[in-house]
């Protein structure tokens, strides 16, 4: 083998494509849900996110993409000889098409990250299953001051004791836990006996999971000062609506009183004079986003928080 098969590079496409239907939040998927959409970048186009433009809306029609992180691991080799660089990028879309028709390959992304759901307080998960391994983790340390930084590591990331839940470290916990060997992916497929100590959550293939977990925090952050959270939301929606799709984003419940003055006060959306029809209900009023608040907020240099109360 020359040097030039040693050292051949392959740049891949993957995209974390989130959409929020009745509530949920679910993330477009391949092969049965075990990875993310993924396909190699061509050079045929002018930009790494034009190749993604083109290559995703054969799938699904896009509203907000950006670029997340570049995954060059020296393990994301696919062939001897051949390194793997992956550009993952995060788009928002709606999981039906124009017709209403639900495509295929869309999972709820709590399927993979099932203690990261905080909607109705603590996961139980957590609990009965998260701290006592990662404290049986820790205490394997081989000394004291390991063994404090370890648990140390855990009461922060996972809220617990006097630590708030931080629901922007997702991808930080997702790795705490790889490093304890509490993820299929960190034991391997062969590794039935430590197989037992896994904790819930599908695993993906390859380090999906990583980029997903990625992809959510960032998310999760942007919804708090940016109103990217509108490219979630069909043309008119209730206030409920609303609340629910930030809820099921940011895995925390909000406030109702709290969150309608924030939106109200940011003059983020206004009334289509239309109510929804009755369904459980009353009748709720219907609103539209002022899509125009984004050059007004440009001049004014002001932000568009959409933060937790």
């Amino acid at each position: 083998m020359n040097n030039s098969e040693l050292h051949s590079v392959q740049a891949d496409l993957v995209a974390v494509l989130v959409a929020v239907t009745d509530g949920q939040p679910r993330i477009l998927t391949t092969e049965l849900g075990r990875m993310l959409p993924a396909g190699p970048f061509t050079s045929n186009h002018r930009s790494l996110q034009a190749s993604l433009r083109a290559w995703v809306e054969k799938q699904t029609r896009l509203g907000f993409v950006e670029q997340l992180y570049t995954f060059a691991d020296r393990e994301r080799a696919q062939q001897l000889g051949v390194h793997v660089i992956s550009i993952s990028y995060l788009a928002l879309t709606q999981e039906q098409d124009e017709t209403g028709a639900t495509q295929p390959g869309w999972q709820d992304w709590y399927r993979y990250f099932p203690w990261e759901d905080w909607r109705d307080g603590m996961p139980a998960l957590i609990a009965d299953q998260i701290v006592p391994a990662l404290n049986e983790w820790s205490e394997s340390a081989a000394d004291s001051v390991a063994r404090s930084a370890r648990w140390q590591r855990a009461c922060v990331l996972f809220g617990l004791y006097e630590n708030e839940w931080n629901e922007e470290l997702v991808l930080q916990r997702y790795e705490l836990l790889f490093e304890a060997s509490l993820v299929p992916e960190a034991i391997g497929e062969e590794a039935s006996a430590a197989a037992a100590k896994v904790l819930p959550g599908e695993a993906m293939s390859n380090d999906h999971r990583r980029i997903l977990a990625t992809g959510m925090a960032r998310l999760r952050s942007k919804i708090k000062y940016r109103p990217v959270v509108f490219e979630l939301m069909p043309e008119e929606f209730s206030l409920l609506q609303l609340q629910q799709t930030v809820e099921a984003l940011a895995g925390r419940s909000l406030h109702k009183q709290n969150f309608r003055r924030l939106v109200e006060q940011q003059s983020l959306v206004e009334e289509t004079g239309q109510m929804s029809a009755a369904g459980a209900g009353r009748p709720a009023k219907l609103f539209r986003f002022r899509r125009n608040v984004i050059l007004e907020r440009a001049i004014t240099a002001n932000k568009l928080p959409l933060a937790r109360s």
